[in-house]
């Protein structure tokens, strides 16, 4: 059977200290929001669509662009880029981004969808997460605090 893959967007969201995480209903995996690149779709509208169907939250990205100017479309440079297996045959080509909520985001006045919620480092090890997870909610809070 031939091998496929399929480009995703993950993004890592941090506020005040916590990830925004939760655990996959089909996979049982405590994970940030995230999901396909849809034909068509840039990266970025991908990363912040997946946050919002997801969460209800609205963000911004947080990474450099390469250049800026008139003649272009600046993307946001993801923070890491890697292959998952998700299947025998089938892989994900996932763009990892770090972002923030939207300004003017309120904690008390914005609840979140499908059981997300924001977790700080002590909380980690009762989820579970797993190796991946963790290192990349470790250097979310390093860079973004």
């Amino acid at each position: 059977m031939t091998l496929t893959r399929d480009w995703a967007a993950t993004t890592f969201v941090v506020w005040q200290g916590r990830v925004l995480l939760h655990q996959h209903e089909k996979l049982g995996l405590w994970l940030p929001p995230g999901g396909h690149v849809e034909a068509n779709e840039l990266p970025d509208e991908a990363a912040r669509r997946e946050v919002l169907e997801e969460t209800g939250l609205q963000v911004d990205l947080v990474g450099d662009v390469a250049v800026d100017v008139a003649s272009v479309t600046p993307l946001v440079r993801p923070r890491g880029l890697q292959v998952e297996r998700i299947g025998e045959h089938h892989e994900h080509i996932d763009l990892i981004y770090f972002a923030r909520p939207a300004q003017g985001f309120q904690d008390a006045g914005q609840p979140l969808a499908a059981a997300f919620g924001w977790y700080a480092p002590e909380a980690w090890r009762d989820l579970p997460l797993n190796d991946e997870v963790h290192a990349w909610c470790t250097l979310a809070l390093k860079e973004l605090g």
